[in-house]
């Protein structure tokens, strides 16, 4: 699945995006309505978490042209005392809106329950890139199929992490944060889960085909094509 957060607040739209890349979703950030509407038209979102009060190209601008060309999913972001602006962005179509401030666990229930009325269904926590499934629930992943390997809560996140952003570099940083939060974790633990991991799952850990280093950056996750079942 596909997000598009918009907000001009980045520290609250890097967190709504940190909460759905948890939840497995492949995000995209804007932070104005022109970036908004040309990310809306190259990745083609799932579903839209929009704020309403953007600089120049504002969010009810916004969703009035997503609306007169789709009807991707959008949830408003608004400030608790503005009914005024609820009532305006659920007129242009808009199909919920979440009152600041509100809780992570408030704003998955949200998402998911629009994308169901949307009849935009997806296994929670099941994550496949090449020949790996990862079962974020269970904590378990599978190679072309095989025997499900156990992972610890840690090993978890980074593949998870890793997997949604599959061709993209991640820097080191980025991933600590993902990880562990912005208060724990650092580069030699980084390197100790990344060798863990690869163990679990490389074909053989010292020449990785799955995780990637890219030095001085961070890390890759590249996998190449399934293979069949052995019969």
């Amino acid at each position: 699945m596909k997000a598009l957060v918009v907000d001009d607040d980045r520290v609250l739209a890097d967190l709504i995006a940190f909460t759905l890349r948890r939840e497995g979703f492949n995000v995209s950030l804007a932070y104005n309505g022109e970036s908004a509407l040309q990310l809306w038209r190259d990745t083609q979102p799932d579903i839209i978490v929009l704020d309403l009060n953007l600089p120049q190209v504002d969010g009810f601008t916004v969703c009035r042209q997503i609306r007169a060309e789709e009807e991707t999913p959008i949830i408003m972001l608004t400030v608790r005392s503005e009914e005024d602006d609820i009532v305006r962005g659920l007129e242009l179509g808009a199909d919920d809106y979440i009152a600041k401030p509100f809780s992570p666990r408030q704003l998955v229930a949200r998402v998911q329950a629009v994308l169901r009325r949307a009849g935009k269904t997806a296994v929670p926590g099941i994550f496949q890139a090449g020949p790996l499934t990862l079962d974020s629930g269970r904590r378990e992943v599978q190679v072309n199929k095989g025997k499900p390997i156990s992972l610890t809560p840690l090993e978890t996140r980074l593949l998870r992490y890793l997997m949604t952003n599959a061709g993209h570099v991640l820097t080191t940083d980025a991933i600590i944060t993902q990880v562990w939060g912005a208060d724990g974790g650092d580069r030699d633990m980084l390197r100790q889960l990344v060798r863990r991991l690869r163990r679990k799952i490389e074909p053989d850990a010292a020449n990785p085909v799955y995780i990637e280093t890219v030095p001085g950056l961070g890390y890759g996750f590249a996998p190449p094509a399934a293979e069949p079942p052995v019969e």
